[in-house]
């Protein structure tokens, strides 16, 4: 999780703003020395510190926060969307085939034309691109489109005919083995440079949004060796957001061998609920099947047994009812072998969990589970008419993603944007988990900060971090906002907490439709990672 320069940071005093810490609720001023918070306090006492410093920054009002942690990233394919074809805001199918038609025409020497973000459920008709209709928009070139949630793909005829082995020649959507087939070919034809641009192109982009780490989900299904190291050293060199790395493999000789955190991320026991493949417990409302199961109790027992004795994290993609009690149910019989102490000590991940039960939501709270969560999903699938909705009708649609019994039971929650199934996006994602579209999972904004940010440390065992204290790494952004204030979306959330007397650290107003803060400056380990051009 390194991310240095030969040029060790300077000591800074930032002063003249206000500074979101708990050491000090009404703090102003902040010293940074050697990488690490060294004093927050009053601006009176900041006078001590002004002879003393490299660097002193006149805050003008600004709002000082720790950095964003986004826990579950895939930065090369975020990159890609953001320098390639992005179909997320394609209104119809008229309109993202046209775009298709434009972007070859502007790429005519990619070997392999490479898109994103598609979602039928959202075009009038409902239907995705056939196969003719991409071969025409191409010009028979190969292509590989991803739908948004990056668990199936339409593709060309010239990139089906570049598949090494037997892939379904239907004209539908692949998933499963055949959208991993195809998906390796595209992937392997982007050449060593176009990846490293991709990846560049991401981290300074989560660098302008205040995001100070990324949790890297990688694995042999989604990216490859070369793209996870390739990526971590880029971190390790550059200055930029720190990258922890996931790697999603039964094996953890070779997670230690590419230096990942944990064999976790996208390890899938499902898969996802917009291309039908979650696994559920009864039939989807649109489909006449439940779904798939990638793993089964004893393989996830048998993950986690080995992690815990390598001293690794384990962790596992599970987004249906299903497959989120297959995960608790091996998580279990793991307990029983090495011990409920160690398997608690170290913090195994569960990526999505979108159905959750009363007896799954305990599960995580005995076995110490970390919810690695996207509250996004719910803004851009839930309500009554939403992709949820239709996929499980509207009463189990209810029950997704539920933030509020998590943080009751004890469950740590660390939130993440799975970019670029929905964007890097930090104080959307609180408002969307303090405004969730249903009104008993929301969370205070300032649970759903802390989830943002420290949950995010908590998630790789770090409980010094992701807060503005003394001896905390100093990884913090600058924000220029409005007024500061204690938000309670609803009358759930304590009153005594809003009242000034309280002592409690205001944050922006998140309320639908108000403007989000802007990122003026990032900092990680104290060296400045981004600036906002005019600043």
């Amino acid at each position: 999780m390194s991310n240095r320069t030969a040029e060790p940071p300077k000591t800074v005093l930032l002063r003249r703003g206000e500074v979101h810490s708990p050491a000090d609720p009404f703090a102003t001023a902040m010293v940074v020395e050697a990488g690490h918070v060294a004093w927050v306090g009053s601006e009176g006492a900041a006078d001590a510190f002004a002879d003393g410093v490299d660097e002193v920054v006149d805050l003008d009002g600004a709002l000082v926060t720790p950095a964003f942690t986004d826990a579950h990233v895939h930065t090369t394919a975020t990159g890609l969307a953001l320098t390639g074809l992005d179909l997320s805001g394609a209104p119809s199918l008229e309109a993202a085939l046209a775009r298709v038609r434009e972007f070859a025409a502007a790429r005519p020497d990619d070997r392999v034309l490479l898109g994103h973000g598609w979602d039928a459920a959202r075009w009038p008709g409902g239907r995705p691109p056939t196969r003719a209709e991409l071969d025409e928009a191409t010009g028979g070139r190969p292509l590989y489109l991803s739908r948004i949630d990056v668990h199936s793909a339409v593709v060309s005829t010239a990139l089906l005919d570049l598949v090494t082995g037997d892939v379904p020649r239907e004209d539908a959507p692949l998933t499963k083995d055949a959208h991993h087939a195809v998906r390796e070919t595209a992937l392997a034809a982007i050449t060593p440079a176009q990846r490293e641009e991709a990846q560049r192109t991401a981290l300074a982009h989560a660098a302008s949004l205040g995001i100070g780490t990324v949790h890297e989900c990688g694995g042999p299904r989604i990216s490859s060796e070369d793209d996870f190291t390739g990526l971590l050293r880029l971190a390790a060199e550059a200055p930029g957001p720190r990258v922890v790395g996931y790697w999603a493999e039964q094996d953890t000789d070779k997670a230690r061998e590419l230096g990942a955190t944990g064999a976790a991320g996208d390890l899938f026991a499902d898969g996802a609920l917009g291309s039908h493949t979650a696994c559920l417990h009864e039939p989807y409302a649109d489909a006449g099947h439940s779904g798939t199961a990638y793993l089964d109790a004893d393989a996830v027992a048998a993950h986690v047994v080995a992690c815990t004795e390598a001293g690794l994290q384990a962790g596992f993609h599970a987004i249906g009812d299903a497959a989120v009690a297959t995960v608790v149910e091996g998580v279990r019989a793991a307990a029983e072998k090495v011990g409920l102490a160690r398997i608690r000590a170290a913090r195994h991940r569960v990526e999505h969990a979108e159905m959750l039960t009363p007896d799954t939501v305990a599960g995580f709270a005995e076995l110490g589970l970390i919810a690695s969560v996207q509250p996004a999903f719910d803004a851009l699938w839930g309500g009554e008419d939403g992709m949820y909705a239709r996929r499980l009708g509207a009463e189990r649609a209810r029950t997704l993603n539920p933030f509020a019994a998590l943080l009751r039971s004890g469950v740590p929650l660390a939130f993440g944007s799975d970019s670029p199934v929905t964007p890097l996006d930090p104080w959307g994602t609180v408002r969307a988990a303090a405004f969730h579209r249903t009104p008993e999972h929301r969370i205070s904004v300032r649970a759903a900060f802390t989830a943002h940010t420290r949950g995010g440390w908590r998630a790789v065992g770090r409980d010094d971090a992701g807060v503005l204290v003394p001896g905390a790494p100093a990884d913090y952004a600058v924000w220029r906002t409005d007024e500061l204030i204690v938000q309670a979306p609803d009358d759930r959330v304590a009153r005594w907490s809003t009242d000034p007397r309280s002592g409690t650290p205001g944050l922006p107003d998140l309320s639908p439709g108000r403007d989000l803060p802007v990122c003026l400056r990032t900092v990680v380990g104290g060296r400045t990672v981004f600036v906002r051009p005019g600043e």
